[in-house]
């Protein structure tokens, strides 16, 4: 079983450093490369839930206590395709999420475990090319319950989460991600502004149970052409809702790919008082789920991206595979990272969309 510590991780710093002398890459997909290995309801079970009375198949999370093997793997792919972080394998280590498989028990176990195997890459990454730096980013998926919407058309005051079970959920989370020594922590394909919120609220929480803080990334998903999350609002009136986190960086990842995504970075970049994100799917999926942009598509489009001063941190999303982060990985090489617009006087509220005070 992976063990825990309570040392504040000396990456800060470093981070800093590093996003402000190039452009960073994360990794790509967990999930299309976890399709790759074809795995049965047996490799999710191992021996260990062999007995278990729920089926477990398509529980990625559980991998990296059943395949840890498998999971690290994947990590060491994104590492020698140059990523300088990747993400664990954390989406839904959640006892809200973990509730759909009857593991809400083992949520600290998992998230620990993906911690251990993630920082086992990174540490096999440095040791093979001396100097190099390997980060690890504690993933924070969006749940599979929401805070703003109704799961019933029928009932639109109904939810089938509240508030304080969020918190508590997220919460638990990151104690375990902390305590396994992520570098930072990765909010990430947001829908849900409220969900953030929770997440948010539950990450400064925690950091004053500890007294230390990590660096802190928001990621957002732009649902459809009309440029807004699913729970309604425009990039703009999102940034405004979590700025008051004051985020190491924000950004914009998943649902689109990233032709699609360019108006949201662009105007994301300008009004961002932080480093920019961006980390898209390979296009959209066909009708067969797959996604079909190739590794020279996506680094076409992060490669502008790059060269229009838009970014400080790319990768891929849904489809990505190593070849397309080694691909976006020298697309944007010896490109200056995005610079931080200064603070802005004027007061910025947000419903769903921006109203500003001057």
């Amino acid at each position: 079983m992976a063990t825990a510590t309570t040392r504040p991780p000396d990456s800060f710093p470093a981070l800093q450093v590093l996003f402000k002398q190039r452009i960073v890459v994360l990794d790509g997909a967990m999930g299309s490369m976890i399709q790759t290995y074809k795995l049965e309801e047996p490799d999710f079970r191992g021996e260990r839930f062999k007995s278990h009375p729920h089926d477990l198949k398509g529980n990625n999370d559980l991998l990296c206590l059943t395949r840890p093997d498998v999971i690290e793997g994947i990590h060491s792919q994104y590492f020698a395709a140059g990523a300088d972080m990747v993400e664990t394998n954390t989406f839904s280590s959640t006892s809200i999420a973990q509730a759909d498989y009857k593991l809400e028990s083992i949520v600290t176990e998992l998230n620990l475990a993906a911690v251990a195997v993630a920082r086992r890459a990174a540490q096999k990454a440095e040791a093979a090319t001396p100097g190099r730096r390997c980060f690890v980013a504690g993933a924070i998926g969006p749940l599979n319950r929401t805070l703003s919407m109704s799961p019933d058309v029928n009932r639109p005051d109904f939810r089938a989460v509240v508030w304080d079970q969020v918190v508590t959920a997220y919460a638990e989370q990151i104690r375990a991600l902390l305590d396994g020594g992520v570098d930072t922590l990765l909010v990430e394909t947001i829908f849900d502004t409220l969900n953030s919120k929770a997440a948010l609220f539950a990450i400064e929480s925690v950091f004053d149970e500890r007294g230390y803080r990590v660096p802190v990334m928001i990621s957002v998903t732009i649902t459809d052409a009309s440029g807004r999350t699913l729970s309604g609002q425009t990039i703009g009136a999102f940034y405004n809702s979590i700025r008051h986190a004051k985020p190491f960086s924000v950004g914009i990842n998943c649902a689109l790919g990233g032709r699609a995504m360019r108006p949201y970075v662009e105007e994301l970049a300008k009004i961002a008082e932080c480093y920019v994100t961006c980390y898209p799917n390979a296009g959209l999926p066909n009708a067969f789920g797959g996604y079909d942009e190739t590794p020279a598509d996506m680094a076409a489009v992060l490669g502008e991206f790059a060269a229009s001063g838009f970014v400080n941190l790319v990768g891929g999303c849904c489809g990505s595979t190593p070849p397309h982060i080694a691909a976006i990985a020298q697309a944007v090489k010896g490109k200056a990272p995005h610079q931080v617009p200064p603070h802005s006087p004027a007061m910025q509220l947000s419903g769903l969309e921006v109203l500003t005070v001057a």
